[in-house]
């Protein structure tokens, strides 16, 4: 992790806002702890999978990148065949925005460390995934942007499903579909489709102890010379108020607000800064009907 920057210029402190941030908290550490069991669970022919799904600026693709983190790419020598293979144990791959099989293939190629052609036939390209998907020993396959299937005929999304389960099947790995609150439509058009997956909701967050504490932690990691407590219950539900329980618009806030009261020699998010920067629009995203990951 990148150091805490309080003391530095102020260039150096408003720079600092813009590295990456990782944050846990109990809904994070909830589905983390949901995909190991599922990475861990032993090969059979018909593997359970997810749907992850969320409104944007939710924080999804940072998740499953933290994953991928914890469950990063690695080498292996073999001595007696006197080789090093790579192993990919997770692969990130984008669901294609044109929604067909071609795309699918070589969103995921372009995952490994080998040459492949585009114009080649969608046979032939399939073979080179699942080639490299056993070559790197891969345990799963996480498909981002999963909402891009509705880009297409209700048909042809049926098929894109049918071959995200054959890859499930010949190769014994779960797989992780990530979208939007639409993304759930894709598993509607075949019950078997809903059958191998479990639909997990990312909620907004609430007034509650989590959000303060998820306030408390997002403070610890503020190049601001002075307290704000933002967790207190002046700040707190203003903060709820103006980003509307997206974390993405949360951060983005805080953002903004530290960078002003660092501007302006304030050293602290104050009422009155927050304040200033409630013209900033939450995300706009429908509610689920039902949470399967609560805030409770």
């Amino acid at each position: 992790m990148v150091p805490l920057v309080k003391t530095g210029s102020k260039k150096q402190r408003v720079e600092y806002l813009d590295q990456p941030l990782w944050i846990n908290h109990h809904v994070s550490n909830e589905i983390l702890k949901l995909l190991n069991n599922l990475i861990n669970r032993p090969q059979k022919l018909r593997m359970q999978s997810i749907l992850l799904i969320a409104e944007s600026n939710m924080g999804k693709t940072s998740l499953i990148s933290q994953f991928a983190k914890m469950h990063s790419d690695y080498m292996v020598d073999d001595e007696e065949q006197q080789i090093s293979y790579a192993v990919k144990p997770v692969i990130i791959a984008e669901s294609p925005a044109s929604a067909d099989e071609k795309g699918l293939y070589i969103s995921i190629l372009e995952q490994f460390w080998t040459a492949f052609r585009p114009t080649d036939t969608n046979a032939k390209l399939r073979h080179q995934v699942m080639h490299m998907m056993r070559e790197c020993h891969v345990k799963m396959l996480i498909l981002d942007e999963l909402h891009n299937l509705l880009g297409t005929t209700p048909v042809k999304q049926r098929k894109m499903m049918n071959i995200i389960k054959s890859l499930s099947n010949e190769l014994k790995i779960p797989i992780v579909g990530v979208g939007t609150h639409d993304a759930a439509l894709v598993l509607t058009t075949d019950p078997q489709h809903a059958s191998r997956f479990d639909t997990v909701v990312i909620p907004r967050w609430e007034m509650d102890k989590n959000f303060r504490g998820l306030l408390a932690a997002f403070e610890k990691r503020l190049p601001l010379k002075k307290p704000s407590h933002l967790h207190s219950k002046e700040k707190a539900p203003l903060l709820l108020a103006i980003s509307g329980g997206n974390i993405g618009n949360l951060h983005r806030l805080l953002n903004e607000c530290c960078i002003y009261a660092i501007d302006n020699d304030v050293e602290e998010i104050t009422v009155d800064i927050i304040n200033h920067f409630k013209w900033l629009k939450p995300t706009d995203g429908k509610r689920p009907r039902e949470l399967i990951m609560q805030n409770a």
